[in-house]
């Protein structure tokens, strides 16, 4: 049954931990809360394959694109208008009528928040789905006791094939000052880290190095290469094996010698026609990359949202939020989402991607001076796609001004928990430090409502 065809044609779907549960719903039905949760998750479709998780670096104000609020006073709606979505009673930004179009398939959740306001304590919980064990640190980095991604925990417990890695990250590494927590595999080791693009697939010579295959080095030639090196392995001690080839090299060697894998990133295979619908910019292409990742078996692919059109333009608009937002930042990004959603569905990979969409925090409710707002983590809106989501369906609510949540808040730990349970894993199940400390996999519980 196609969920969003349904609510596409009657009133959105509003759902909530306290509307499930509200005194005497159950009971007259002979199930208890436990049960009813239960069968509520079994109505899920079966695992997913992948994820495509899109983070919005720096913070897209909630209030002026998914969580609009036209009766609030001039000093919090701000510029922009409201309009109708292919959800009657659904509205977003003006400036996101793409998206507008696929709000059928899509849950807005409106009621993310964690305690961290700085960028990079924030994004611990917008990658990992934790709160960082030092706090709300301005510069947080991560090390070999940081906590890991959502990449390196899936490499961790349910690695892809051998010649595909479990974890892409694209199109460039985050900064903010030092490198941007949350975009390695921490105490899990390095092993784990996903495998990290650094160059632009919007440019004419895009291309990853390391899938390169040097001019005298034939895919014969490798294949003769690698039973050669199989063999003096097998003669070496534990000891000199570790050294002569580390996990590094190890994936590099499966990746480059594997035809599909280069198949996979090799943007130019794909039509003008499909390459203008995502748009040439840097995410547009990142996230049709990400698209062709998936069919080639990556599990999780990271599309990190920072630059556009080959200029450093985040979304912290601490000034000038509503020029910034209306002519630079959500044209882009309304067109390359959007396209993604319909291709994936285009091409019956909807239903096992799920596909994720947010940021480390929203905006202030209260326009500053500068005509910006500023960093608040309070409250936010998360999109979810994909992978047995019901589509047309809106999950908690902020207040009348966008401040806090209303009603069914989510943590970052839900989220969390939600996204490895698509995957088949446990939340409970636990991963432990390099000093043997065990963390359950996710701190908070499945978004059970938000799919079957």
């Amino acid at each position: 049954m196609n969920h969003s065809s349904t609510h596409a044609a009657c009133a959105p779907l509003f759902l909530g931990r306290r509307r499930l549960l509200q005194a005497g719903t159950l009971g007259w039905m002979g199930l208890n809360q436990a049960n009813f949760l239960q069968a509520d998750s079994g109505g899920a479709a079966k695992p997913i394959r992948s994820c495509i998780f899109l983070f919005y670096y720096g913070g897209p104000s909630h209030l002026d694109t998914w969580d609009m609020k036209p009766n609030a006073p001039a000093e919090v709606r701000g510029e922009f208008r409201p309009i109708a979505t292919t959800v009657p009673g659904i509205q977003v930004c003006e400036h996101m009528p793409r998206s507008a179009r696929v709000v059928d398939k899509l849950a807005i959740v409106r009621s993310m928040h964690h305690p961290m306001r700085n960028h990079n304590a924030a994004a611990v919980e917008a990658l990992c789905g934790r709160t960082p064990l030092k706090g709300d640190l301005e510069l947080l980095n991560d090390d070999a006791n940081s906590f890991p991604c959502y990449g390196a925990s899936l490499d961790y417990l349910k690695p892809a094939r051998r010649l595909v890695p479990t974890q892409v990250a694209l199109p460039h590494v985050m900064y903010n000052v030092v490198r941007l927590p949350g975009q390695t595999a921490g105490f899990l080791g390095a092993p784990h880290n996903p495998f990290q693009i650094t160059s632009d697939p919007s440019r004419p010579d895009f291309h990853i190095d390391e899938l390169v295959l040097p001019g005298d080095l034939s895919p014969a030639r490798m294949a003769d290469r690698r039973s050669l090196l199989a063999l003096v392995d097998s003669q070496q001690r534990h000891a000199e094996r570790r050294a002569s080839m580390s996990a590094h090299q190890e994936r590099a060697f499966n990746l480059i010698s594997s035809e599909e894998v280069r198949r996979a990133f090799d943007l130019s295979r794909e039509s003008t026609r499909v390459r203008d619908r995502y748009g040439w910019d840097t995410l547009g292409q990142s996230l049709l990359l990400a698209r062709r990742l998936v069919e080639g078996g990556v599990r999780f692919i990271n599309v990190n949202d920072k630059i556009n059109n080959g200029q450093v333009a985040n979304w912290d608009s601490h000034e000038n939020n509503f020029g910034r937002l209306k002519n630079d930042l959500l044209p882009p990004s309304d067109q390359a989402f959007s396209a993604l959603i319909e291709d994936l569905e285009t091409r019956g990979l909807l239903e096992t991607t799920l596909v994720v969409a947010l940021a480390e925090f929203g905006r202030t409710p209260k326009i500053n001076g500068n005509r910006g707002r500023d960093h608040w983590p309070d409250c936010f809106t998360a999109i979810l796609a994909g992978g047995g989501v019901r589509g047309g369906a809106v999950y908690g609510a902020s207040d009348r001004i966008g401040a806090y949540p209303a009603a069914d808040p989510v943590t970052s730990g839900d989220l969390a928990a939600t996204l490895f349970w698509r995957f088949g894993l446990d939340p409970k199940t636990e991963i432990k430090d390099r000093a043997g400390q065990a963390y359950r996999l996710a701190n908070g519980d499945p978004l059970f409502q938000l799919f079957g």
